[in-house]
């Protein structure tokens, strides 16, 4: 058995794997013409509603133009404290906005808050232009994203959801967007924000309430983009948490705001009092080592990238389940954090349920011609 098909099988008898099958015959969102309710550690829909419908997202747009700001970010492209002046176009932008001039200069961390809050026209243009270069670079970025994300009923035409012809998304779409987001957790603590000031740079200040008004009323709520058109009618991008679980809720096309809350409270409710999460296995947790032969250091440890869960309904009976790692093909240099092999998680039945990313804890630097002199003596007189 080769090195680089290597598979170490471990047996877990914890908990079980389960996929909800059958979704509940209830609606839960009778005010709204689409909806959909998933776990974010997994994926499972947990509810759904039309979910795969093309309707107008209006500004839950801005959960792409998040998404992509916020990987601008952490790929260090962009810093939240660099500045961002304010164009003529992103000044005169209509719909909801937070009164940007044209000339201003703001840090991207204030332009964010603004578009978190108060969902700001303006200042998710200023983004826009700042990371796309133009308007039309960003909105191919989107649909370049969105393509990556594997969305099939999602087209953007502009980064604020205003709308326009063949501006369109669904509520599956959506809701792989928002779980996409989440795992940039730094959002929430803009996304999470009920109230707060823009300050200009006149020393004056424009007050920003969150158009999420379940931020402050539903226990759990942290974000995360509501939306408005008269063509959409009213949507919201909904997350919470709560013991350990965290659900996304999408619904579009309720009549007012307040019908758009009920069918969202609706749906976390179900949520949280049908179902909970178990972790298989934690973040970091130690999975070998693996053999790079062209490396200085021959066999270096591996960790799981991100924590692999299961959603289980309430008081559920737990089943065993078992994992397979596979190493992959690796050659030096490789970085800390490179994903160099998975892990693959199976139920009693031997259906693969998960797959997780194998990552290397140290870098693997390339080995030179006294590295591989120094192996082959220490191997020639090991049996000396």
């Amino acid at each position: 058995m080769g090195w680089s098909m290597k598979k170490l099988l471990v047996l877990f008898c914890c908990f079980s794997f389960f996929l909800p099958s059958v979704f509940a015959e209830e609606d839960f969102a009778p005010n709204s013409k689409s909806a959909i309710l998933i776990e974010v550690s997994t994926g499972n829909v947990i509810y759904e509603k039309n979910s795969d419908e093309r309707l107008a997202p209006a500004s839950m747009t801005k959960v792409m133009s998040m998404l992509l700001i916020m990987e601008a970010i952490e790929s260090g492209k962009l810093g939240f404290d660099d500045l961002v002046m304010i164009s003529k176009n992103a000044a005169s932008m209509g719909g909801s906005q937070v009164f940007l001039q044209e000339g201003e200069s703001y840090k991207v961390s204030e332009l964010l808050k603004g578009i978190a809050i108060a969902s700001g026209n303006d200042a998710v243009v200023a983004m826009a232009e700042k990371v796309g270069g133009s308007i039309e670079g960003f909105v191919r970025m989107m649909n370049e994203r969105a393509k990556s994300l594997g969305l099939v009923n999602t087209n953007f035409m502009n980064p604020h959801g205003l709308d326009q012809d063949n501006h369109y998304s669904c509520a599956r779409d959506m809701s792989i967007m928002g779980r996409e987001l989440v795992k940039h957790e730094k959002i929430l603590e803009f996304t999470s924000i009920y109230e707060d000031y823009l300050k200009k740079p006149d020393g004056s200040s424009t007050w920003l309430v969150n158009t999420n008004r379940l931020v402050r009323f539903y226990n759990g709520v942290d974000g995360l983009k509501t939306g408005f058109t008269s063509t959409a009618g009213y949507c919201i991008t909904t997350t919470a948490k709560r013991d350990g679980m965290r659900i996304l809720s999408v619904v579009m096309g309720a009549e007012t705001s307040d019908k758009r809350s009920e069918d969202t409270v609706s749906l976390l409710n179900y949520g949280f009092n049908t179902y909970q999460v178990q972790k298989i296995l934690e973040a970091g947790i130690s999975m070998g080592e693996i053999h790079i032969p062209s490396s200085k250091k021959e066999k270096i440890s591996v960790s799981l990238k991100e924590e692999i869960t299961y959603l289980k309904k309430v008081n559920e009976e737990e089943k065993k389940f078992h994992t397979e790692v596979e190493y992959f093909d690796v050659k030096a240099p490789a970085k800390k954090g490179d994903v160099v092999g998975k892990v693959k998680v199976f139920d009693e039945s031997g259906n693969v349920c998960y797959e997780g990313d194998l990552q290397l804890d140290e870098d693997a630097e390339k080995a030179g011609i006294l590295d591989f002199f120094g192996r082959n003596f220490r191997f020639l007189t090991s049996g000396i």
